[in-house]
């Protein structure tokens, strides 16, 4: 990631520029030159941010899991009454930043997915996790649940899963597969985690 402003404004203006062409072009590879022309740089320029499409893609991949980083880490309002509202209320919030950014949904979901990306993939989910684990012990008592972190994973990667499904399907997360998704993580979690949870202790006033 470039630091001066000039450099960043063209990073960003870059990713744009690839976010574009997954729309526009879904059935077809891209190549830095075609984001070049896109994004009106000239071609030599993009070299200096990115050696191959790989990288642009995982650069890209990587503004996207920082946005929903930064969703996840936002308290409900209102707060939840138990631990499946979470799971129903953030699967309906990744499904609307996904279903708002197509790019995301080829880019995480296409057969053609390439390693780097998967990984990066993988490793925010892995983040998520740890965030929504902490969600939970913020609101539920979790003391007596062991591995949450790890259970929470697994739920994700059915999600996923379920989502990369009505992807292939429809092009797109439908309200059907929403509500498998759903069921299937919190129907995978009630086997570690009580039906009702106490609530957390709240400290202060």
């Amino acid at each position: 990631m470039p630091q001066r402003r000039r450099g960043i404004e063209r990073f960003e203006k870059l990713l744009d520029a690839t976010e574009t062409l997954l729309i526009a072009r879904p059935d077809e590879n891209i190549s830095l030159a075609l984001v070049a022309s896109t994004a009106d740089v000239p071609l030599p320029s993009i070299y200096h941010f990115f050696k191959n499409t790989d990288a642009i893609l995982v650069a890209l991949a990587q503004r996207y899991h920082a946005d929903l980083a930064e969703m996840a880490r936002k308290d409900l309002d209102p707060p939840p009454k138990t631990w499946q509202e979470i799971i129903r209320r953030r699967q309906e919030g990744g499904v609307l930043f996904l279903n708002n950014h197509p790019s995301a949904l080829r880019l995480f979901m296409g057969a053609g997915v390439s390693a780097q990306v998967r990984t990066l993939d993988l490793q925010g989910n892995a983040s998520l996790a740890t965030l929504r684990a902490a969600e939970f012990r913020r609101w539920f008592d979790c003391r007596s649940i062991p591995d949450l972190e790890a259970r929470i994973a697994i739920s994700i990667g059915l999600m996923d899963g379920i989502w990369a499904l009505s992807w292939s399907q429809r092009n797109r997360i439908t309200d059907a597969f929403l509500d498998e998704s759903t069921r299937a993580s919190i129907a995978y979690l009630r086997c570690f985690l009580p039906e009702i949870l106490p609530m957390a202790e709240r400290t202060g006033s």
